[in-house]
C-alpha cells in the first residue's frame, strides 16, 4: 500500500487511476451496448447484458484495489448474508458523498446483481460515463416539473410512463434499482436549511420509489435498507478525503426489508395516501438516524481511547 506518501502525490495517483479504469470498462460496455442495439434476437442481447454487467463488476473490483493500494481502510460491513444475486431488489440509502457509488458497488457486487441508477436525461451526454449507462439499460428519466403540468395537464403521467417502459428491460433479468431518497448529498448547510429532524440525515422523498415501485413493485424480492457511513470525515467531502488517502473506515450495514405496496391510482391521486406513504419512508429514516448516531457514539468512544492510550505511551 502507498498511504505513506504525500496526500497531493496520493491525489493525483488516484484520480489517474480511477479515470483510466472508469474510460477502459465504460469504453469496452459502450461498444457493448452499440453492438447489442444492432442485434435482433432477445437471447443473444441478453447474453450480451450479462458480459456488461461483469464489465461492470470488473469496474467495481478495480475500484476496490485502487482503494486498497492507496488508502490503508477498515470495512466494517454486516448485512450481506441473506441476499441474493438471482433476486430483484429495491434499494433506497443515505447519500454522502460521490463516493458512495463506487463504495456501494464493491461491497455489494458479489451479493446481488449489479446496481442500476434513475439518471438525470442530461448525464447521457457526460463522456463514457453516459454511453456506458445507456448501455447497462439504466433509465434516464425527464421529470415534468408542477410548472410544466400546471401549463400542460396532458402531460400528467408521463413520467410513470417513461419510468415503466425503462424497467420493462428488468423483468427478464434479476436487478437491483438504488435510489438516494434525500435527492442530494448530505451536508450539515442544507440539513438546516431543510429544518431536517434527523441528526445525521435529510429529509427522505418518497416519489421515487413510489415511481419504482409503481413501474415494477410485484417484480421486487426485498427492499434494501443500505447505510453509508465515513465515521471520521463525516461532515467533509468523502471523495477528497478517500483520494487523499485520509479516509480510516467505511461502514456499510444492509437491512432486508418487504416490498412495500403500492396503490398506482391512490398514490398519484390522494393526498392521504401519499402522506401514510411518506410516514412509513420516514419511519426508516428515523430508524436510520439512531443506527448512524450510535456508529458514531461507538466510532467516538474509540477514538477516545486511542488518543488516551497514545498520550500515556507518549508520557512514559
Amino acid at each position: 500500500m502507498l498511504n505513506f506518501l504525500p496526500g497531493s502525490i496520493l491525489y493525483f495517483l488516484s484520480t489517474t487511476l480511477l479515470i483510466i479504469n472508469t474510460v477502459i470498462w465504460a469504453s469496452l460496455i459502450s461498444v457493448g451496448g452499440i453492438i447489442k442495439l444492432l442485434v435482433p434476437f432477445t437471447p443473444a442481447r441478453n447474453g450480451l447484458t450479462h458480459i456488461m454487467n461483469r464489465f461492470m463488476w470488473a469496474w467495481a473490483t478495480c475500484n476496490g484495489g485502487i482503494l486498497y493500494l492507496l488508502a490503508d481502510i477498515e470495512w466494517d460491513i454486516e448485512g450481506l448474508d441473506n441476499l441474493d444475486k438471482n433476486s430483484w431488489y429495491l434499494l433506497i440509502s443515505n447519500h454522502l458523498s460521490g463516493f458512495d457509488i463506487a463504495a456501494q458497488t464493491y461491497v455489494l457486487r458479489n451479493h446481488i446483481p449489479m446496481l442500476k441508477f434513475f439518471l438525470k436525461k442530461e448525464l447521457m451526454y457526460v463522456p463514457f460515463l453516459g454511453l456506458g449507462c445507456w448501455a447497462l439499460d439504466m433509465p434516464f428519466m425527464t421529470r415534468t416539473s408542477p410548472a410544466k403540468l400546471k401549463k400542460n395537464p396532458k402531460l400528467k403521467g408521463k413520467d410513470l410512463d417513461t419510468t415503466r417502459r425503462a424497467c420493462e428491460k428488468f423483468r427478464g433479468m434479476p436487478t437491483s434499482i438504488i435510489n438516494y431518497v434525500e435527492g442530494s448529498r448530505f451536508t450539515e448547510d442544507k440539513r438546516v436549511r431543510q429544518d431536517s429532524p434527523y441528526r445525521y440525515l435529510l429529509r427522505p422523498k418518497a416519489g421515487g420509489i413510489a415511481f419504482a415501485l409503481s413501474a415494477m413493485g410485484e417484480q421486487f424480492t426485498n427492499l434494501l435498507d443500505v447505510t453509508v457511513l465515513y465515521p471520521e470525515v463525516f461532515k467533509k467531502d468523502a471523495l477528497y478525503e478517500v483520494m487523499h488517502g485520509r479516509m480510516k473506515k467505511i461502514v456499510v450495514r444492509v437491512k432486508v426489508l418487504p416490498v412495500p405496496e403500492v396503490d398506482n391510482k391512490r398514490y398519484f391521486s390522494e393526498a392521504a395516501y401519499r402522506v401514510d406513504f411518506q410516514r412509513w419512508l420516514n419511519e426508516i429514516w428515523e430508524r436510520k438516524d439512531e443506527e448512524i448516531h450510535q456508529l458514531m457514539l461507538k466510532h467516538n468512544s474509540a477514538s477516545s481511547d486511542i488518543n488516551q492510550q497514545h498520550n500515556i505511551h507518549s508520557k512514559s
